[in-house]
C-alpha cells in the first residue's frame, strides 16, 4: 500500500519559486503509454518536398505569368491600333523588325559557325546562305555609326528621335514598313541612275582609244545604241568581252573618274583613294559573279518573287514597279551574260549594270 501510494504521489520540485509537476510512471501499463504517445516530428529532409513538384509548380506559374502578359500586350496593342493608328503602324513594324533581325543573328550565327567546320569559303555556299551575309554585312555597315551615336550618356533619346526624322539614312531594312520600302528603294534607284550617262560617256570615250577598228566601231555602236533608248543583245556584249580584262576597260586600268562612276552604281562611297576604290570595286563584283554562278545552279525558278525582285535590284535594274515574271526574264539575261564571263573579265558586269537596265522593259525583250 505504501509503495502504490508513493507511487501517485505528485513530486515536487524547483528552485526560487520554480514548481515542476510530474507523475511517476507505471511499469506495468508502459505498451499503454506507448500506443497513446504523440508521435516524434518528423525529421527535416521529410518535410521538405519534392523537387519534382517545385519544378512543376515554377513552370506553371511561369507560364500563368507569360499568358498574362502576351494577353495585356495584344490588350495594349489593340487600344493603340483603334486609337493611334499610324503610332501603332510604326510601332508594329519596329517590334516585327526586331524580331525579323534577331532570328536573322542567330541564322548568320549558324552559316558562320558551319563555314568554320567545314572550312569552306564565301563563294562556296549556297546561294541563299551567301545572299543573306552579304545583305547582313551592308547592314551591319550602316547600323555601326547609330551605335556609336548612342554611347554617350541620354544620346540615346536622340538617336531615337533621329531615326524617327531620317529612318532612309538611320534605319536598316528590316525597319521599314511596306511603303517606306517601295519610297527608298526608288530614291536609292534614282541616285545611283544618275550616274549611267556618265559610266556610258566614259566608255565612249575610253573606246576612241582602242587600236582594233573592229572593235572600236563594236564598242561605239553598243554605246550609240544604249544612249538613243535601245536594249542591247546579250552577244553584243559577249563580242567585246575580252576589252575588259586589261586595258582599256579591266579595273585595275580604268580612269580614277570611271572607278567611281562605277561605285555609285553599287552603293559605294567614291570618296575614298584610288587603291581602295578599285579594290573595293573588285571586290564587290567579285561577289555578284559569285552569287550569279550560286544562283544558276539553284535556279532561277525556285526563287520566291521577293528574293527575284530584290536580285534584279542589287544588279542595276530597279525592280519596284516591275512584275516578278518581267524581272525574271531580265535575270535570266543577266545570268546568261554572266555565267559565260571568267573571273578576270569582271569589269563587263560592273558596266553591264548599266547597259542591260538603262533602257531595259518587258517588251524589249522580244
Amino acid at each position: 500500500m505504501k509503495a502504490a501510494a508513493a507511487s501517485s504521489v505528485l513530486l515536487l520540485r524547483g528552485r526560487c519559486g520554480c514548481v515542476s509537476l510530474r507523475r511517476a510512471p507505471f511499469p506495468a501499463s508502459a505498451p499503454f503509454f506507448r500506443a497513446v504517445r504523440v508521435p516524434e516530428p518528423p525529421l527535416w529532409p521529410a518535410l521538405r518536398p519534392p523537387a519534382c513538384q517545385f519544378s512543376a509548380n515554377s513552370k506553371n506559374v511561369f507560364s500563368a505569368l507569360v499568358s498574362k502578359v502576351k494577353h495585356m500586350n495584344n490588350k495594349y496593342e489593340r487600344f493603340l491600333e483603334r486609337t493611334f493608328p499610324r503610332f501603332y503602324k510604326l510601332y508594329s513594324t519596329f517590334f516585327k523588325g526586331f524580331r525579323i533581325f534577331f532570328l536573322e543573328v542567330k541564322e548568320i550565327r549558324r552559316i558562320k559557325e558551319n563555314m568554320y567546320h567545314k572550312k569552306i569559303q564565301f563563294h562556296q555556299l549556297p546561294y541563299r546562305e551567301m545572299e543573306r551575309l552579304r545583305q547582313f554585312r551592308r547592314d551591319v555597315i550602316k547600323a555601326i555609326p547609330v551605335g556609336i551615336l548612342s554611347l554617350p550618356p541620354f544620346a540615346n533619346y536622340l538617336v531615337l528621335l533621329l531615326m524617327y526624322l531620317f529612318p532612309r539614312q538611320l534605319l536598316i531594312r528590316h525597319f521599314w514598313t511596306p511603303e517606306q520600302q517601295a519610297e527608298f528603294l526608288n530614291t536609292y534607284h534614282n541616285i545611283r541612275k544618275e550616274a549611267y550617262p556618265e559610266v556610258l560617256a566614259g566608255l565612249q570615250h575610253l573606246s576612241h582609244t582602242l587600236d582594233d577598228p573592229h572593235l572600236r566601231k563594236q564598242m561605239l555602236d553598243l554605246c550609240k545604241k544604249v544612249q538613243e533608248g535601245s536594249h542591247p543583245d546579250i552577244n553584243e556584249l559577249k563580242a567585246v568581252r575580252t576589252l575588259f580584262v586589261g586595258h582599256p576597260f579591266g579595273i585595275q586600268r580604268l580612269r580614277v573618274q570611271q572607278v567611281k562612276v562605277l561605285s555609285r552604281v553599287l552603293f559605294l562611297t567614291p570618296r575614298l583613294p584610288s587603291f581602295f576604290l578599285r579594290s573595293r570595286l573588285q571586290s564587290h563584283v567579285l561577289e555578284l559573279y559569285h552569287l550569279d554562278h550560286a544562283m544558276l545552279k539553284l535556279g532561277v525558278r525556285e526563287l520566291t518573287d521577293e528574293e527575284v525582285q530584290m536580285a534584279c535590284y542589287i544588279r542595276g535594274l530597279n525592280s519596284v514597279h516591275l512584275s516578278p515574271s518581267a524581272c525574271r526574264l531580265w535575270l535570266d539575261q543577266w545570268l546568261a551574260l554572266s555565267c559565260s564571263l571568267k573571273g578576270a573579265e569582271t569589269s563587263l558586269l560592273a558596266h553591264g549594270m548599266v547597259l542591260l537596265s538603262t533602257n531595259f522593259t518587258p517588251s524589249s525583250m522580244g
